[in-house]
């Protein structure tokens, strides 16, 4: 009874601490910047301008589909050449509305919003973290880590990670070197770009044999980022990688490229 007790105090003060803030720094919408009324919350009519991604879709890719084809069916483009990613999803689509809510929380240190965008991710995707043992944040070179001073991808590991209970295993995974951005390249030079350019270190080719893991990434473009992480993963032992991003762009588009 004493910790029930000890927690609902602690549970009041955080309540209260958190009313307080909100009357100091009142949040505002991680999209328009308007008034809200809790952190990390949309505008009621901000709704509409995202588009969250649900079934149907590729069951391996999750490219959304406009129509109900069937439990199980794949794009064409998984359906030929079945990606190393076992099975991907991402929570919204990469579009005018919501790119600047990504770009913010990227490059723009809007982080307020983080538990939010964590809680569409889990919404997103069941199927991919059930069962799984790790979550994998794609990593930034050091150097790219040391001039934007966070890897979002490892932001959103953690924020997942405090909603489903699966650890973060950041240190099985790095860039062992520093690749051009992939922002305006072809699929082709998406795939070359990251080719080789991810390895296993020494305490994930001891842990990862036998498990299940995701990958985490805050945009899904392509797909060729998840595939050169995955493939040194699988390599290393890895029974499946799964992906899971914030957004996707939804084109049609060969997700191994």
């Amino acid at each position: 009874m004493k910790s029930w007790v000890r927690y609902g105090a602690l549970g009041a003060v955080r309540k209260a601490g958190t009313a307080v803030g909100n009357l100091i720094w009142p949040p505002i919408s991680p999209l328009t910047g308007g008034p809200v009324s809790a952190t990390g919350q949309l505008e009621a009519a901000s709704w509409a301008d995202i588009h969250f991604l649900d079934a149907p879709w590729c069951d391996t890719c999750g490219l959304p589909f406009s129509y109900w084809v069937g439990t199980g069916a794949e794009c064409g483009a998984c359906a030929a050449r079945a990606p190393a990613v076992h099975k991907a999803r991402a929570a919204f689509a990469y579009e005018d509305k919501s790119r600047q809510l990504v770009l913010d929380f990227k490059h723009g240190g809007r982080l307020d919003a983080l538990d939010q965008l964590a809680r569409w991710m889990v919404r997103a995707g069941p199927d991919v973290l059930a069962g799984a043992q790790a979550l994998i944040p794609v990593p930034l070179h050091p150097t790219r880590l040391f001039t934007r001073r966070y890897n979002q991808s490892a932001l959103l590991a953690k924020a997942v990670s405090k909603r489903t209970g699966i650890p973060v295993a950041s240190e099985w995974l790095v860039r062992k070197r520093r690749t051009p951005t992939q922002a305006g390249q072809s699929g082709k030079a998406r795939r070359r770009n990251v080719a080789g350019a991810f390895a296993v270190t020494a305490a994930g080719r001891t842990e990862l044999p036998g498990k299940t893991v995701v990958l985490i990434d805050d945009v899904m473009t392509t797909g060729a980022t998840f595939e050169a992480c995955a493939k040194p993963l699988l390599n290393s032992g890895a029974t499946f990688v799964n992906a899971l991003a914030l957004s996707r762009v939804v084109k049609p588009t060969d997700p191994t490229t």
